[in-house]
């Protein structure tokens, strides 16, 4: 199949706001616990001050199979960038994380950024065998982590670096 990676649209916003929810709504994949409308959507993936970029990967029919933004984070060092990716649970395809990090690291590069960090709850194995698949490498464990419902659960911060 082939994919489109292009930059995120204000008319995108429903339907990208629409995967991370469903995202959401399932748990245990991302740190964020509570959905988010397509304003906190907007602000939080491609338009706030902290943001950076956000790549769409769609199909050959336009239909959005996923995301991936890199930020800014007031905790990581002035070089570096935090990323983000969500891929689409109704319309599962391979190779889409893949992809979008094709394009993210272009931005990445062209931008200057040294390093990109990624934050990855520790019962996501999913997440962490993406982030070690595309040459993540572990680097500072947070323990114990509460979520809202009181649970503890480790976070696993891995670093890419971009002067490789």
């Amino acid at each position: 199949m082939q994919l489109n990676v292009r930059p995120a649209a204000e008319e995108d916003l429903k339907a990208l706001s629409l995967i991370l929810n469903e995202i959401i709504v399932i748990g245990g994949s991302t740190a964020l616990e509570k959905k988010l409308s397509t304003h906190e959507f907007k602000s939080d993936f491609i338009a706030g001050p902290h943001c950076l970029c956000c790549f769409v990967a769609e199909d050959e029919k336009g239909i959005i199979l996923g995301f991936q933004s890199l930020s800014v984070h007031k905790d990581l060092p002035h070089s570096w960038a935090d990323i983000a990716t969500f891929v689409c649970i109704t319309h599962k395809t391979r190779g889409v994380g893949s992809r979008l990090f094709q394009d993210t690291i272009k931005f990445a590069r062209r931008s200057k950024i040294e390093c990109i960090n990624a934050t990855i709850r520790a019962d996501n194995p999913s997440g962490l065998g993406y982030y070690s698949k595309m040459g993540f490498e572990d680097y500072s464990v947070e323990k114990g982590v509460p979520l809202l419902d009181g649970t503890l659960v480790d976070s696993i911060s891995k670093k890419y670096s971009l002067e490789q």
